[in-house]
């Protein structure tokens, strides 16, 4: 094993320096409809949440740059050696777009590799570069970039190898299936990063010397007027990119093809890798939301509370009436505060908010907390807190500027209840009480 990653370091890609930038190819891959037979139509699926951490600045920057005509794309009937083999005559429509589909997984992921190389040699080696960022800047700025790289490279020679094997290309399943591991190593770590690797990025362009530095390192001729942000972004692209072209090479493989589950397999563990990376995402983002919220809070007389939990996140807040002296949702006259409630998925937390900071009245954990309407069509409810911070039973009668808003509160803390009853009890710092 170790004789043949030596021998594979070794060589050297056939496509890397023939393929576009990756920033170009993924590009023209929305821009152009299919142009071959086997030219895919199908875009970066944008829906995805990761893909709200792609700033527009960023795509709108790089499109407006771009031009399909600075591009050459290589297809696998443009290959020499299939051109004399004769097997454009021979084979079906079918199997000459399932031919494409394999082969823009080779010549993408050599753009991607070419990209990459721009990405860690160009940027972040850069001696000027490395002068005025901290350990801690770079890392956040580059985080494991070099090691996508290396697992692009390794994943590439073996891919350009079973081409050389024969260049009707059997399967390539099997080696995707074989680098998903290292795919999982390297690409969830890399996006989870990207919001703090934008939040960096932001911080370092408002330094003068950063920006001098990056300004000439952009544009130099091997950035091909690509800035910074769009090779930052690159492993995101291309592991989606890599999941939809896997959907498509099972669409073209037939159900009583030999590699049809093989292929099944390998788009299910990519799916399972864009999957973990958007739920990591998601996560980071909860605990950012958290950390954000816990220094707005001030508990005074209320018994403190650390809000940071990895299994804790914010489903819903908004600021409703605290009433006083109602009955049955009807106003006595008496005096009324707003009140700010903070529901959790484990907890529910009521502040008053001032000066854009919250001044924490009372909580309890959510499976200790009833919401009831009063009457049909009243925009009042009660919280009744079965056990707050004191241990105690308290009720608050608040009420909701519309019907529909009282529902929701309703609704929501509810389910929540519901669900926080039928799971095994849990303190308010997440451990099991005894």
């Amino acid at each position: 094993m170790s004789e043949r990653i030596e021998l594979l370091q070794k060589r050297e890609s056939k496509y890397v320096l023939t393929q576009p930038l990756y920033q170009n190819y993924w590009l023209q891959s929305m821009y152009e409809a299919p142009a071959t037979p086997g030219k895919a139509s199908s875009l970066v699926d944008t829906t995805l949440s990761l893909a709200g951490l792609v700033a527009s600045s960023i795509l709108n920057s790089a499109s407006s740059q771009f031009s399909p005509k600075d591009s050459s794309f290589t297809f696998w009937h443009e290959i020499p050696e299939v051109k004399k083999s004769g097997l454009l005559d021979v084979v079906s429509a079918q199997e000459h777009k399932l031919q494409e589909a394999m082969f823009e997984v080779i010549t993408s992921e050599a753009s991607h590799l070419r990209s990459l190389t721009v990405a860690v040699n160009h940027f972040s080696k850069c001696p000027e570069l490395l002068d005025i960022l901290t350990l801690m800047d770079w890392h956040m700025l580059f985080s494991n970039v070099q090691e996508v790289k290396d697992t692009s490279e390794r994943f590439l020679l073996d891919l350009e190898e079973r081409l050389e094997e024969n260049v009707f290309v059997r399967d390539i399943s099997d080696i995707v299936l074989r680098h998903c591991t290292n795919f999982h190593r390297v690409y969830i770590p890399y996006v989870t990063n990207l919001m703090y690797q934008e939040k960096m990025m932001q911080q370092l362009m408002l330094k003068e010397e950063f920006l001098q530095v990056l300004k000439k390192l952009e544009e130099q001729l091997i950035c091909q007027r690509q800035p910074l942000k769009s090779f930052l972004i690159l492993p995101f692209q291309r592991i989606i990119r890599l999941k939809i072209m896997l959907e498509n090479i099972l669409m073209l493989t037939s159900p009583e093809c030999p590699m049809a589950d093989s292929v099944r397999e390998a788009a299910e563990a990519i799916k399972e890798i864009v999957h973990q990376c958007n739920e990591n995402v998601k996560r980071m983002r909860q605990i950012e939301e958290l950390v954000s919220l816990e220094k707005q809070l001030e508990f005074g007389s209320t018994k403190s509370l650390p809000l940071i939990s990895q299994t804790r996140f914010l489903v819903k807040e908004g600021e409703l009436v605290d009433i006083s002296g109602h009955e049955s949702g009807h106003t006595t006259g008496s005096a009324t505060k707003s009140i700010y409630l903070h529901l959790f998925n484990d907890l529910l937390l009521l502040s008053r908010k001032d000066n854009g900071r919250y001044l924490v009245l009372d909580y309890a954990t959510i499976s200790k907390v009833r919401a009831d309407c009063f009457e049909a069509k009243s925009l009042v409810f009660i919280l009744c807190l079965a056990g707050n911070h004191k241990g105690t039973n308290r009720n608050v009668i608040v009420g909701a500027g519309s019907e529909c808003e009282m529902q929701e509160w309703v609704a929501a803390i509810s389910t929540l209840q519901r669900a926080g009853s039928e799971s095994p009890n849990k303190g308010i710092l997440g451990k099991a009480e005894p």
